[in-house]
């Protein structure tokens, strides 16, 4: 099953629903894996699209260069 995140659902988001999603990224107290890869996504879709909100939770979504040597 795969679950679109829309352009309205973005926009429904503001500085403390933005705040409890990151707040649930970094407890990553899921029930299941795929529970936080859908967080992962949409805290990853608001650093794209919404940039002003993520800002302060940037370190949720990089990902750091790591060598595979």
């Amino acid at each position: 099953m795969t679950v679109s995140i829309t352009p309205d659902q973005l926009a429904a988001f503001d500085e403390v629903s933005t705040a409890a999603l990151a707040r649930r990224l970094e407890d990553d107290d899921y029930p299941s894996p795929f529970d936080g890869l859908a967080d992962w996504h949409l805290m990853r879709a608001l650093a794209i699209h919404r940039p002003e909100l993520a800002r302060p939770y940037l370190h949720l979504v990089d990902q750091e260069p790591f060598d595979e040597d």
